[in-house]
């Protein structure tokens, strides 16, 4: 098992920035590749980006390239979103998630609790 906590969100304003972070317990933190995922009300949970084991490749949603960034420290068994740039539309809780770097298929075993990001306009 895998837990995750998920912290760091908050109220900002447009244009401003905030860092989200989830820390990892229980198994091997550079067992997994890491993501994160928001979902608003109402709506499916979408992709935002995802961070390989090692942190040497990252992916990310079209809609937030070039204002996030995602990034590991598996010293510290934490996975940060750094969000530059954010929109109204941005607002929505966002989730970490883990999934095996040996498992063969696209799966997200496990989930932070959430952490709410509101952006004003």
């Amino acid at each position: 098992q895998v837990q995750l906590v998920d912290s760091g969100g908050g109220l900002v304003q447009a244009g401003g920035s905030l860092r989200v972070s989830c820390a990892a317990s229980g198994r091997t933190f550079s067992d997994y590749v890491m993501g994160w995922f928001r979902q608003t009300p109402g709506k499916e949970r979408e992709f935002v980006a995802a961070i390989s084991w090692s942190g040497d490749s990252t992916y990310y949603a079209d809609s937030v390239k070039g204002r996030f960034t995602i990034s590991r420290d598996n010293a510290k068994n934490t996975v940060y979103l750094q969000m530059n740039s954010l929109r109204p539309e941005d607002t929505a809780v966002y989730y970490c998630a883990a999934k095996s770097r040996y498992s063969g298929r696209n799966v997200y075993s496990y989930w932070g609790q959430g952490t709410q990001v509101t952006v004003s306009s």
